[in-house]
């Protein structure tokens, strides 16, 4: 629409204008008009996505408003209605939007000849019931959101009322794709780096991870620290594989994600584009974890110096709104040999040498270390699980078969016991016990 001012180019620009064209038509006017059946489907697929229900026509506003980022919703997810011209002019586009909300799409159902009283596709859309329990890109507490949000739009008496309505949505669940997303990768084969989100995040929960409490209670402390503006370390969990260092990451995040915590995944090869992404998020009202997993160095690798620059040593300071969160099978990250400790070398300055590997380590303030468990450990571990997956075996015949299971899979680990519990689960599945 021409005359909305901070609210152009949407993502849906093209829907947004062809459902614009069809709902201000003149019926039996004779000028060439959008297909109506092209912006059903495009609706219904929305809704399949996204999950949206009940009237298609207002979760689609709801949605453009949602994740349209510009200078009135940004400032608003920081504090709030910002007042002053800036508001004024929001005020004039929701004015344009709340004539849009008013619109009944259920006069697209125009009667042909023959079908007086029978109801059409766009009266199910203003009331549209989906075939499943959501969508698959948002999670539901967003999904929700949105849908209470188009709601309340559209029960809005005025502009004011319906601007009131936005702005309390933009700062409490934010705007754009860090306000509706948790999770990122970043894509730097562009000219300029970004940030695209992780659609499906593994949903798993720090209860979830069997034993290591006194691991999870200093991640947790650190993360709250971090989320409540005070000081706060990066954090390196380290130790051996198959631990659950990366899970405790990740169920940080669904832990933390609704005040505001969001996580980037960054490989080491990407390590260039580091400084790009803090420029980008340093002033969203949100607390970024930058991840970066089983993160290790060979000697001839050199990305590790972007690292150190970004963390700590660079011109500019990283952003209060960041940490770095890093799981490694390595202490000290980068491989070390016998010669760096040797006295007579080849480098003159053997010294030299081993501390510019132990520099970057150092840089974290805070380290986990998360070893194998015992065999008792391990045995307790499989034993939790059993019970909370409902495996009905004795249990001297569960734990040596689980014995059995981790001479063979890769020795004493929680992931060796989890796998083992889902090789019971699939394999009883089929024998039908």
């Amino acid at each position: 629409m021409e005359s909305l001012i901070l609210y152009r180019n949407l993502t849906y620009q093209k829907l947004f204008d062809h459902m614009e064209e069809l709902l201000d038509a003149v019926p039996g006017g004779s000028e060439r008009q959008p297909d109506p059946f092209a912006c059903a489907n495009q609706l219904i697929e929305l809704a399949s996505d996204y999950g949206f229900e009940g009237n298609l026509w207002h979760c689609f506003l709801a949605f453009c408003l949602a994740g349209h980022e510009n200078a009135y919703s940004t400032a608003c997810e920081i504090r709030g209605d910002v007042g002053g011209t800036l508001s004024h002019l929001a005020n004039h586009d929701f004015g344009i939007f709340k004539n849009l909300f008013d619109r009944d799409i259920t006069v697209l159902d125009r009667p042909a000849a023959g079908t007086a009283g029978q109801k059409g596709i766009w009266h199910d859309l203003a009331d549209y019931k989906p075939a499943g329990d959501g969508g698959h890109i948002f999670n539901k507490r967003i999904r929700d959101r949105i849908i209470e949000l188009s709601v309340a739009l559209s029960q809005a008496a005025d502009a004011d009322e319906f601007q009131e309505a936005v702005a309390q949505f933009y700062q409490e669940y934010g705007v754009g794709k860090y306000g509706l997303n948790k999770a990122f990768r970043v894509e730097d084969e562009g000219p300029v780096a970004k940030t695209v989100p992780i659609v499906n995040v593994e949903h798993v929960y720090l209860d979830d991870i069997v034993g290591y409490q006194a691991q999870k209670d200093k991640l947790i402390e650190n993360t709250e620290a971090f989320l409540a503006g005070r000081a706060a370390n990066n954090v390196l969990l380290f130790g051996d594989a198959g631990t659950g260092k990366s899970s405790c990451i990740k169920a940080i995040l669904n832990k933390y994600y609704d005040r505001g915590l969001r996580i980037i995944e960054v490989y080491k090869h990407q390590f260039h584009a580091l400084s790009s992404i803090l420029e980008q998020v340093q002033d969203r009202n949100y607390k970024f974890i930058i991840y970066m997993d089983d993160l290790s160095f060979e000697e001839s690798e050199l990305e590790y110096k972007y690292l150190k620059a970004i963390i700590e040593g660079g011109l500019g300071r990283k952003p209060k709104n960041v940490l770095i969160y890093a799981t490694s099978n390595r202490r000290h990250l980068i491989r070390e040999k016998f010669s760096d400790k040797r006295e007579l070398d080849d480098d003159l300055h053997a010294n030299d040498t081993v501390q510019e590997k132990l520099s970057l380590v150092a840089r974290f303030g805070v380290t986990i270390y998360f070893g194998r468990p015992d065999k008792k450990e391990f045995q307790n571990i499989v034993k939790v699980l059993a019970e909370r997956y409902h495996v009905a075996m004795p249990e001297e015949e569960l734990l040596a078969e689980a014995n059995k299971w981790e001479l063979s899979h890769g020795g004493l680990s929680g992931r060796t016991a989890a796998q083992f519990i889902t090789y019971l689960l699939g394999t009883r599945m089929m024998d039908g016990t």
